[in-house]
Parts: structure tokens; C-alpha cells; sequence
């Protein structure tokens, strides 16, 4: 027991703050409630994805809220202006996110500066152009097809059966990544097994509560659960992720090893600003509108998200299933003091408490296995 909560003390974590919100608001638990708040960690769980891998380099991306509200503001231009839906959020995601996630990581790889300066430079920038782009004013979406991605929901039955998918293949790569090498043989690892089935069971069983119980799986959720196997999949089996924990971990060594750390190092900053360009294309159709202040704030969420899902800030360590449990937290912190009525300034000191918390732990995690 002691070994699986140390495994999987953020999920616990999680499970606790549920149940102390359910008693102290009724309405907490309502199919509507829990819909809509998992609705809202998508917006920020996607930044959070590409946060992870910045911060697995032992880096950071300040600029992700700017990059959030200058996509919201450029795919409704561009639809008004007269170009498709389809054609506007591509150019978008290449021109935005693209664009500002290459100079992030170029320049950062390049010059040998620390990503806070130069992401902090282009959060000003990207700010900026998004106010000289409206003059200062929202602008609203025309093109309702566009509204319909932010606020859309897949049917029940189509639901229900990716839902029972998901499960026969959570419970399947569960028990194929529990398999260890000990001693050149095979070896169950129990406390991992037993962790992941509970976490894929629970994750059935609540997306079966809320979104079979209300309207079905909102559209912003499927995307975010795709881009989320995405992360996952090129974390776990793929050369760029192997990539991502060598430099996090030493990079002098991953250099000497014959890795390309400019490249790789771009190629993060270009994922995390095209999916934070996403955010903000999702973010503009569900508001019906964009605003170029869109995205304030947003990158403390991200960072919050992922260091309390046990990403360490000195890099090499860290999950994308560990970034969305921290997402679930961040949002129902904010959900829940929402519902008791608890100002958002409150929130904001909140979540830097828990910030700070979660890297002292952490650190004296690091200094334990030292």
C-alpha cells in the first residue's frame, strides 16, 4: 500500500480533493458541473502537454498565454476576412504557433540563453501584436460551424463505445508496461499494475458518469484526449522522447552521445507553440469571440499542471499522464472554489502555494535518491 500511494500520490491526491469538494458543495458532483469543468482542463491540458516536454529539457515556456490569445484573435480574422474555417486554423497554427515556438527554441538553442528570457521577451511581443491586430477590442466569431468546435459534443452512443474502447486498451497497455526486466528475466511489477488499472478503471467510470449522464463527450475532449496519446506515445516509444529525458537528465552527455540538441530542442518550443495555438483556436470558438487578452495567465496553470503532476523543474523526469492529473486538479481547485463562491484572487495565491509546494517536494524527492 505504502508503494502504490508513493506510485500514484497525485492521483490520491486527486481522489481526496473530489470527495472534500462533493460535502462541501452538492452541486459539485452534477453530470453538467463535471462536464463543463473537464470542458475547461482541456484548455489548459493541452498547453500543459507541450509545457511538459519543455520542462523535461530543464526549460520553460513563458510565452504560451500570449501565443493562446494572438490564435484566438488570427483564426477569427482570417475567417472574417473570407478564407475557409479549415484553411484559417491551419494558417494559424503554422504562422502562430509555428512561427513563435521555432524563434523559441532557435534562439534559446542557438545562443545558449535560458528559454525564460527569451519566451518572456516573445509573451510581450505576442501580447502586443495581438492589441494592434484588434485596436484593444474583442472580436467576434461569424462562422458558426467554427462555434460548434468549442461547444460540441459527441453523441451518447458513439461516446459509450470510445469509452469502453479506451478501457479494453488502458487495461491491455497497463499490463504490458507493468512488465519489468529484474535479473534478465520478465517480472510483474504489482504496485505499477495495480495503480494503472485503478486509474484506467476510474477514468471509465468517471467519463461514463459525466458525459453518458449529460450530452456525451464534448468535442474539446476528444481533441485533447488525442493530442494526450499523442504526448504519451512519444514520450514512452518513440526516439524523440528518449531524446527529451537524455538532454533533461545530463546535457553534456546527450550531446557527446551524438544527439542534436539545437534541433531537438527547437522541434519542443515548435510542439508546445503550435499546441498552445490550438488552445487558443478551441478556446475562441467555445467563447464565440476573441479577445486579445485571451490567455492571461494561462502559463501559470501549465507550469502548475505539470510540476504537480511530478515533472521536475531540474528536467529528465516526468509523464504526460502525470501532467493531466495535475490539469484535474488545477481545474477542479478552480471549479470548486468557484461553486463555494471563494474569489479569484484567492485562487491565484492558491495555486502559487501549490506551485512552490510541489517543488520542494520535488527537491527533497531528488535529494532522498541522491
Amino acid at each position: 500500500m505504502k508503494k502504490f500511494i508513493k506510485s500514484n500520490g497525485t492521483f490520491v491526491a486527486l481522489i481526496f480533493l473530489i470527495i472534500a469538494l462533493s460535502f462541501l458543495s452538492p452541486s459539485f458532483l452534477s453530470s453538467r458541473n463535471l462536464t463543463n469543468l473537464v470542458r475547461q482542463v482541456t484548455i489548459n491540458g493541452i498547453i500543459a502537454v507541450g509545457m511538459t516536454m519543455v520542462i523535461l529539457l530543464a526549460g520553460i515556456d513563458l510565452s504560451v498565454g500570449s501565443i493562446v490569445g494572438l490564435a484566438a484573435v488570427v483564426v477569427t480574422l482570417l475567417m472574417q476576412s473570407g478564407l475557409s474555417m479549415w484553411l484559417a486554423i491551419i494558417i494559424t497554427l503554422a504562422a502562430v504557433g509555428g512561427v513563435f515556438g521555432f524563434f523559441n527554441g532557435f534562439m534559446s538553442a542557438k545562443f545558449d540563453i535560458h528559454p525564460f528570457i527569451i519566451t518572456l521577451g516573445v509573451m510581450t511581443i505576442a501580447r502586443g501584436i495581438g492589441l494592434v491586430l484588434t485596436q484593444g477590442v474583442s472580436v467576434p466569431v461569424r462562422n458558426m460551424t467554427f462555434a460548434g468546435i468549442g461547444s460540441g459534443y459527441i453523441p451518447k452512443l458513439p461516446s459509450l463505445i470510445i469509452l469502453v474502447i479506451a478501457l479494453v486498451l488502458g487495461i491491455f497497455a497497463s499490463i504490458k508496461d507493468s512488465v519489468e526486466i529484474k535479473n534478465g528475466e520478465k517480472v510483474k511489477n504489482k504496485a505499477k499494475l495495480t495503480g494503472r488499472i485503478i486509474l484506467t478503471a476510474s477514468g471509465f467510470a468517471a467519463g461514463f458518469l459525466i458525459f453518458i449522464g449529460y450530452k456525451g463527450i464534448p468535442v474539446p475532449v476528444a481533441i485533447f484526449s488525442v493530442i494526450v496519446l499523442g504526448g504519451v506515445y512519444t514520450l514512452r516509444k518513440t526516439k524523440f522522447g528518449r531524446k527529451l529525458y537524455a538532454i533533461g537528465g545530463n546535457e553534456k552527455v546527450a550531446w557527446l552521445s551524438g544527439i542534436n540538441i539545437m534541433r531537438t530542442k527547437t522541434m519542443v518550443f515548435v510542439i508546445t507553440g503550435v499546441l498552445s495555438a490550438a488552445s487558443g483556436i478551441l478556446l475562441a470558438s467555445r467563447l464565440n469571440g476573441a479577445s486579445p487578452n485571451l490567455g492571461t495567465g494561462f502559463e501559470l496553470d501549465a507550469i502548475a499542471s505539470v510540476i504537480i503532476g511530478g515533472t521536475s523543474f531540474m528536467g529528465g523526469i516526468g509523464t504526460i499522464t502525470g501532467t493531466v492529473i495535475g490539469a484535474i486538479i488545477i481545474g477542479v481547485i478552480n471549479n470548486g472554489m468557484s461553486l463555494l463562491g471563494i474569489n479569484t484572487f484567492y485562487q491565484m495565491i492558491v495555486k502559487g502555494f501549490i506551485i512552490i509546494l510541489a517543488v520542494m517536494i520535488d527537491v527533497l524527492n531528488r535529494r532522498e535518491t541522491a
